[in-house]
């Protein structure tokens, strides 16, 4: 196999380092090219070649990208950070068609769905698929009725842990939607053992693969996962997987009440937990970037049944060598 060369974004990210890890434990022989704003991400000596970015609000973000894309050449782009989403989306074709790297971006729709959950809830609702009941600010009479306590608030648009709120009474419910805004009220369910994490890689509407682990959470991130094959599990991912139509990997996390999956979030992109998968012989991005750039068909791989144990390391660098 010819030796290619992939960009990641968001080299300072949890997702974003995932996404490295996972290319050096791939079957490639491949030049990394890692990008960030911050010369203090670890991500960036991690990989072949390295630029500082500007923030992805910044009015000259793109320009940046499109520099980097003609001075380094990349086969691929791989997106490390949510906020760049929409962005590559816009621009995918102009890249793909103009540059020559292609993207591995989900459409505006998808995206859109699964930024905003209570557009996920709307989703899930409109496809027939099982969900936690939810409601926006001003219609939780209907939901305490249906559901009574204890009820989750949540930010619309957020990830991990941040600004989420377990309530088990009405003024409790008041003064957190008094003090937060724009949040989602939604339906507890499941506990802290029926907790999961998939995968699927989908492409022109098939899900090709998927891998299901249960996983247990510190500070909104995963840092014990579980891998079994959980067959009738992985059957409903890949469900959801196609009624989604992301352009590549899907990330669904939920909750198992009583034997029905509950999803109460998307990700449109690879996650966090994206490098655990590939100890569990499931590198999806190996896989996805197999099907951008070479066209080929993607294969259920067989899946370790393992346990992770996620912990912190380190990355030294000479302060002589800190990258401007």
């Amino acid at each position: 196999m010819n030796k290619i060369k992939v960009l990641v974004t968001g080299a300072g990210a949890l997702l974003g380092q995932g996404i490295i890890r996972s290319l050096k434990q791939s079957s490639f022989k491949i030049h990394i090219v890692g990008i960030d704003p911050s010369p203090l991400s670890a991500g960036l000596y991690w990989c072949d070649s390295s630029h500082i970015i500007p923030f992805a609000n910044e009015p000259n973000y793109i320009d940046q990208i499109i520099k980097i894309i003609k001075d380094e050449k990349p086969d691929a782009i791989l997106v490390g950070t949510d906020v760049e989403l929409h962005l590559f989306a816009k621009h995918r074709k102009y890249f793909e068609e103009n540059l020559g790297t292609k993207v591995l971006v989900s459409s505006k729709r998808v995206i859109d769905i699964a930024d905003d959950k209570y557009r996920t809830f709307e989703f899930l609702k409109d496809k027939g698929f099982n969900y936690p009941e939810s409601c926006l600010p001003g219609d939780e009479e209907k939901l305490i009725e249906k559901v009574g306590f204890p009820l989750i608030v949540k930010p619309r648009v957020g990830a991990r842990s941040y600004g989420v709120h377990k309530v088990y009474d009405y003024e409790m419910l008041k003064k957190v939607i008094e003090n937060e805004k724009g949040v989602l009220i939604q339906e507890c369910v499941g506990n802290s053992i029926n907790e999961y994490t998939a995968s699927a890689l989908v492409f022109n509407g098939v899900c090709e693969a998927s891998i299901v682990m249960r996983r247990e959470l510190r500070d909104g991130n995963t840092y014990r996962a579980f891998v079994e094959n959980y067959e009738n599990l992985n059957h409903k991912i890949r469900i959801l997987g196609e009624a989604l139509k992301p352009h590549g990997p899907v990330n669904f996390q939920f909750m198992l009440d009583e034997s029905e999956i509950k999803v109460f979030e998307i990700n449109s992109r690879f996650s966090g937990t994206t490098p655990l998968r590939a100890h569990a012989g499931f590198n999806e991005v190996e896989l996805c970037l197999k099907q951008i750039l070479f066209n080929e068909s993607i294969t259920q791989p067989e899946i370790k049944e393992i346990t992770i144990l996620r912990h912190w390391s380190e990355t030294i660098i000479n302060s002589n060598n800190l990258i401007d």
